[in-house]
């Protein structure tokens, strides 16, 4: 297809909305997956460090000292 003027090209026949738009929320949700994949994983690494040191504390409540091998 060829395009007499960038305005053409960027109007894409009376559709650029549609296609530049369809563009821009993929672009947009693809940035915002890696950002929501991190924040994801540091909140269960930082709810299984709570539940570690729960668990940890309510072992050491009965007097009992806790080793990494039990």
């Amino acid at each position: 297809m060829n395009w007499n003027s960038p305005a053409e090209f960027f109007a894409m026949g009376g559709n650029g909305f549609f296609v530049w738009g369809s563009y821009i929320v993929c672009a947009l949700c693809m940035g915002a997956e890696p950002v929501l994949a991190a924040r994801r994983r540091r909140r269960a690494l930082r709810e299984a460090a709570d539940e570690r040191n729960r668990t940890a504390r309510a072992g050491n409540q009965d007097g009992h000292v806790q080793d990494e091998e039990d």
